[in-house]
């Protein structure tokens, strides 16, 4: 385990010696005075100040915020991918950033290959050759953790640039920079800003590359509002002691589940039984706060249990400080086709569970009263 990620200190604002970052809630700035901002979808000073702070928790050059989590994916391949170019992506990760991978830049002439849900797989196929490869470094919603050491040292030793989607670790469970990556990734409506509240996407990393994309962000208008930029400040500043409350609630929860007789199978990279264990034990500082699990039964009995939960919002997002559970074959990953579901291993039983901070006693019962109505 590595040491704990440094908190972030707030700026001071200089025009008023304000100890919370303003809101400014302007689309133009007056010239020649504002002459660094002129223009809000290109620079905002919140917006700007959230850049800093991601780019500080991630230990990395430079930061940038958008629009969404999607619209920090689609700018940064669309900066860094040409046609002809060749880009790597894993089956088992967000059905949308497989989408856009798939069918949008496949279209445009990127040579576009889909690993299989394996580390030994992706590295032979890493070791063939690409400009990028794209990563989740836990995966959504089987929570697979990928082999970061080994997949950055391929990527290093090839030449390729390697991003890493990083939303369900956080930088508080893993610093993907410190493995290789040249990009952490964020879909920051998720834990980073922790209130269920905003959309919003991140990135962090080598200073070159992250003013490469900013460019392409302010040319595609995935610019964010100041408005959702000081929710997800705020957020930020109870990253660390939310997260350490949702790892070690998860990892209860976790252990509940594996016991019920209801449940057939419980994916979370914090027991033994899971396949990443190891891997996980090694790369992350904590395990995370999305628990997946099958239950007994079909369809009908895992949306029985969703829709009987009390304290346990049934909702498709995560990250929040509220407990929220979802059927991702019907929710999260309902573009992919049934094949795709299969390869990635997403069964009609299968619910993903964003374990939040709530008592852990009642999420537990919560779970149990749900359960034994199936």
């Amino acid at each position: 385990m590595r040491e704990s990620t440094k908190s972030v200190r707030e700026s001071i604002d200089p025009t008023t010696g304000a100890i919370t970052t303003p809101i400014y809630q302007t689309s133009a700035f007056l010239y020649p005075e504002g002459e660094k901002y002129r223009y809000s979808r290109e620079v905002n000073p919140t917006v700007l100040e959230l850049g800093k702070k991601i780019a500080e928790l991630e230990g990395a050059e430079a930061g940038l915020a958008f629009s969404s989590g999607m619209g920090a994916i689609s700018t940064t391949m669309l900066t860094l991918l040409r046609p002809g170019m060749k880009l790597l992506v894993h089956v088992d990760m967000f059905g949308r950033s497989l989408r856009f991978t798939k069918d949008y830049l496949s279209s445009w002439g990127v040579k576009v290959d889909v690993a299989p849900a394996s580390d030994q797989r992706m590295l032979e196929m890493i070791s063939t050759g690409y400009d990028v490869v794209m990563v989740e470094s836990i995966t959504n919603p089987l929570l697979r953790v990928i082999d970061l050491e080994r997949v950055g040292k391929a990527c290093s030793e090839i030449g390729a640039t390697l991003l890493v989607d990083s939303t369900f670790a956080t930088p508080i469970n893993q610093r993907p920079l410190e493995f290789g990556a040249s990009l952490a990734i964020h879909s920051a409506s998720k834990f980073i800003a922790g209130h269920n509240d905003v959309i919003t996407g991140l990135i962090a990393g080598k200073g070159e590359l992250v003013r490469a994309i900013d460019q392409m962000r302010r040319t595609l208008g995935t610019s964010l509002d100041p408005h959702p930029a000081y929710l997800t400040i705020r957020g930020m500043k109870t990253l660390k002691i939310r997260m350490d409350v949702i790892n070690r609630n998860a990892q209860q929860v976790a252990e509940f589940l594996e016991a019920h007789p209801k449940v057939a199978k419980v994916y979370y990279p914090g027991l033994k039984s899971h396949e990443s264990h190891s891997v996980a034990r090694r790369v992350l500082k904590g395990f995370g706060g999305v628990v997946s699990f099958e239950v007994k039964g079909g369809v009908e009995e895992a949306l029985k249990v969703m829709k009987s939960t009390s304290v346990i919002i049934p909702a498709q997002s995560l990250g929040g400080v509220n407990s929220l559970i979802s059927h991702p074959a019907t929710m999260s990953h309902r573009t992919l086709s049934p094949e795709e579901r299969r390869a990635s291993g997403i069964g009609d039983s299968l619910l993903r569970l964003s374990v939040g901070i709530e008592d852990v006693e009642d999420l537990i019962e919560d779970l149990d009263k749900a359960l034994t109505k199936i």
